[in-house]
């Protein structure tokens, strides 16, 4: 089969497609024929070497943690699923034809693989984070950074659950976020006052990495009403770096639910084959997403 791998770490150029071994499906897995892989900034900063402590790798690595695709195999000890089920989740090594998963569920009706493939780890993210920073119905949450995949779901979710949303993006973007129900501003000179023009802050998630961290404690009073999924640097000001993953079957479960609700959707802005992987780890590292980037095979 065909597979993204990197043997050192490094930038995009150590990314390449090779022959591999077909995985095979252990105790409580599946395997999946993928159709197509979500693009998370979790990837590249794997492939970088960067110190991340849920996602331990030995080189040489495969790509990739989310998948939609074809159930192809099932493990031992699995129940409720079968061969020839369509389903999306997360597992390891995705950006290849065929991947384990550990955890899944069926998806939604008239949802894409494509689409699919953008949401385990974005909503798992975005429940958690919110769940993190403690924001309730009828509080106002800013989020720096909010036209991308994690963005877009917090947003959404936020407000199914009555709270308020002021999100920060680039100029192209600013209807992107009104569409989901924000109060939308620009970042850049002046971007404080901007915010508070529009409302008080009980709550900050930063999701851009952009050197904001200073200014969100500025603007809710507390490092504890602060959390960062993209500033390494955040714990050094007091504020809560969050990359550990809660129950990905949980955020799924919760996933299928509101997108059957119509309340969750997620755009593909752009899509890569297996052999353009380093050029999706580029466009995402770039930033300035609009939605979800997924590798299709």
């Amino acid at each position: 089969m065909k597979k993204v791998s990197f043997a050192e770490f490094g930038g995009p150029d150590v990314l390449h497609l090779i022959d591999a071994e077909e995985p095979q499906a252990g105790p409580g897995q599946i395997r999946l024929a993928v159709r197509a892989a979500g693009v998370n900034p979790v990837d590249w900063r794997i492939r970088e070497g960067q110190v991340l402590g849920a996602h331990p790798i030995e080189l040489p690595a495969g790509v990739g943690l989310d998948a939609a695709g074809v159930v192809d195999e099932v493990g031992e000890g699995v129940e409720g699923v079968e061969v020839g089920d369509r389903v999306f989740g997360e597992g390891a090594d995705t950006y290849a034809e065929f991947a384990v998963l550990s955890a899944w569920a069926r998806m939604p009706e008239g949802l894409t693989f494509e689409e699919a493939a953008g949401y385990p780890s974005v909503v798992e993210t975005a429940l958690r984070i919110i769940r993190e920073v403690g924001v309730q119905s009828g509080q106002t949450l800013l989020v720096s950074g909010a036209s991308g995949g994690v963005g877009s779901a917090v947003l959404q979710i936020a407000r199914d659950r009555g709270i308020t949303v002021i999100g920060t993006a680039g100029p192209a973007n600013q209807d992107y976020l009104r569409s989901l129900g924000a109060l939308a501003t620009t970042y850049g000179d002046g971007w404080i006052e901007r915010v508070r023009q529009l409302g008080h802050i009980d709550a900050a998630l930063d999701l851009a990495g952009s050197g904001v961290i200073r200014e969100l404690v500025e603007l809710t009073g507390d490092p504890i009403k602060v959390v960062s999924i993209a500033d390494l640097g955040a714990p050094q000001l007091g504020v809560r770096f969050s990359g550990v993953a809660g129950s990905m079957p949980d955020a799924l479960a919760e996933a299928v639910g509101l997108i059957s609700r119509g309340k969750l959707h997620i755009p593909v802005e752009k899509s890569y084959t297996l052999a353009e992987a380093a050029a999706a780890h580029i466009d995402s590292q770039a930033g300035h997403t609009r939605g979800r980037r997924v590798v299709v095979v």
